[in-house]
């Protein structure tokens, strides 16, 4: 029997544009003007076709840009500007962050490039998931 009391909205943070996935990647992070770039390394990353949360031990500041590179699977190099929405420190982790960003100015193709892998990990997840 259907109930008459209204349905409750889901709030803003958890309604999101797309899907999002932890895997590990390596990956690259610094300044958008930094010519030096930065090295890539292997982290755990929460991506999806709007942004990327990942830990960090360099402080950024909201409204930043940064350049961000990742090697997605098949050894595509995936590179993007992405804007630092907050840095949240972790408790008993000294200088240690979690970043959360947006991307910025990334072309539709790119954006779709990125789309796939993240339906791909999630496809290899439900797989490994659900196979025995």
């Amino acid at each position: 029997m259907p109930s008459d009391a209204p349905t409750s909205q889901p709030s803003e943070k958890d309604r999101r544009a797309y899907f999002r996935i932890n895997v590990v990647l390596p990956i690259s992070i610094h300044g958008e003007t930094d010519p030096t770039g930065g090295a890539l390394r292997e982290k755990s990353v929460n991506l999806s076709g709007g942004g990327i949360g990942v830990t960090v031990n360099v402080t950024y500041k909201p409204g930043e840009i940064l350049a961000i590179t990742l090697i997605l699977p098949d050894k595509v190099i995936f590179k993007a500007n992405a804007e630092v929405l907050r840095l949240e420190p972790i408790p008993y982790q000294t200088d240690t962050y979690r970043l959360h960003t947006r991307f910025v100015r990334m072309p539709t193709q790119d954006q779709e490039l990125l789309i796939r892998h993240i339906i791909r990990f999630q496809r290899d997840h439900l797989g490994k998931h659900y196979s025995a």
